[in-house]
């Protein structure tokens, strides 16, 4: 039985379609990196609130640490 043009168009066009929704789902509708950017994400929020919370740290350290030297100064006198 010889195959006819439309068949072959008609097996070749559903192939194509096939083929492009393929690679249009894995480039388009995949979501395999959303937890590594997600982690990522979370570690850099994490890394500034460190840092913020060191910075503040710091600064009540040095005040605390003038005001002790003052008042040990005086109590010395």
């Amino acid at each position: 039985m010889p195959v006819s043009f439309l068949q072959l168009y008609v097996a070749a066009s559903l192939r194509v379609r096939e083929t492009g929704k393929a690679v249009w789902d894995r480039l388009v509708l995949d979501e395999s990196g959303e937890g590594v950017i997600s982690a990522a994400i979370a570690v850099l929020i994490m890394a500034f609130l460190g840092a913020l919370m060191w910075v503040g740290f710091k600064t009540i350290w040095d005040g605390a640490e003038a005001d002790i030297t003052t008042k040990v100064g005086e109590i010395g006198n």
